[in-house]
């Protein structure tokens, strides 16, 4: 299982650069950014620094949105950004969050966001296309190789995963949830004549390191709070289209939302934030990664045994360096799959 890591474009921008270059350090895999450009800085500049200050690490959004960009425009950042600095991107997508609302907008259909992942995913590697009436490609860049991966949490955009993506990002790691959207995932990709495994699987979620005590356990949920609201968002728009009762949505992913409240995106995703206190506890560990280094690994071997090829670590809370360095140090090393030099 790849380990990655998801950064909010705070200023300053060299703070998110440094970050990624201690997480390759560390052996991550992928440095993931926030898409919101009123909140956070833009970025694409910065994934141009974090690129150049790396070597291997894969770098993108978790996630981009069909609605704040031509679509063309973001398929030649790939293409541009893989031409720089060797194809190390990847394109994380969805419906759209934040990044609309706070202009007042609203996500993109289904349709939409299909037929966007089909222009930015044939541009950015190399293909011809059809925009608008017209036949288009990147002339300059042809070996361009930029992997779309699909961010989803309702059956209709999970079901758009498994026909068109790369890879399915699920930003929550409550097991049985993960169990449900894997398995939709992949028997839609079987409906449709692909081979499930050719589609990766990205879990994010937040992580925090805790030695087990009372007191450190309700400081990582208090934390971690945030997460659960910023799901929330998501679970709600699911709840008002298909009802909290039934098959179309677990009730694992749709029960806590019913103390939900306003939300204010001036505080999204941010740790402390006003907006998450219907979040119980419970939802906190069950949705992140809490405890001992023993715990992080035995639910990482969890994810891995459903088929996760990539858990993605959100570091909004105070422990930022401790949590890349005790990974880097004790759990990576630990859910790695030993190769030995000789046999």
């Amino acid at each position: 299982m790849d380990i990655g890591i998801v950064l909010q474009c705070n200023p300053p921008a060299a703070r998110v650069v440094e970050l990624t270059r201690q997480a390759e350090q560390w052996g991550f895999s992928h440095a993931w950014t926030f898409d919101s450009h009123l909140l956070w800085e833009e970025p694409y500049v910065v994934h141009s620094a974090m690129l150049a200050a790396t070597r291997n690490i894969v770098v993108g959004p978790m996630v981009t949105n069909p609605a704040t960009r031509d679509w063309t425009v973001t398929a030649s950042v790939y293409a541009t950004l893989n031409e720089m600095y060797g194809n190390r991107t990847v394109c994380g997508i969805g419906r759209g969050d934040s990044a609309v609302r706070v202009t007042n907008g609203k996500p993109v259909t289904v349709a939409e966001l299909r037929e966007a992942v089909g222009v930015i995913s044939g541009l950015a590697n190399g293909r011809e296309v059809e925009y608008k009436g017209s036949m288009l490609r990147f002339p300059w860049n042809p070996k361009s190789r930029t992997p779309v991966w699909v961010a989803a949490y309702g059956p209709k955009v999970l079901a758009l995963a498994g026909e068109v993506a790369d890879g399915f990002i699920l930003q929550l790691a409550d097991l049985s949830i993960a169990e449900w959207s894997i398995a939709a995932v992949r028997k839609a990709a079987a409906d449709a004549g692909r081979n499930p495994d050719d589609i990766s699987i990205c879990v994010a979620a937040p992580a925090y390191i805790t030695d087990g005590s009372a007191e450190q356990q309700a400081h990582a949920y208090d934390q971690c709070r945030w997460f659960g609201g910023m799901v929330g968002n998501h679970v709600a728009e699911i709840v008002a289209r298909y009802g909290d009762q039934g098959a179309a949505v677990p009730e694992d992913l749709t029960e806590y939302i019913k103390g939900r409240q306003d939300y204010d995106y001036n505080e999204h995703g941010r740790a402390g934030n006003t907006h998450t206190q219907f979040v119980p506890d419970t939802i906190v560990d069950r949705f992140c990664i809490i405890g001992t280094v023993e715990q992080h690994v035995a639910k990482l071997e969890q994810l891995k045994a459903l088929g996760v090829d990539q858990f993605a670590i959100y570091l909004q809370h105070d422990a930022q360096d401790e949590v890349l360095a005790t990974y880097g140090q004790k759990i990576i090393p630990a859910i790695r799959d030993h190769v030995a030099a000789k046999s």
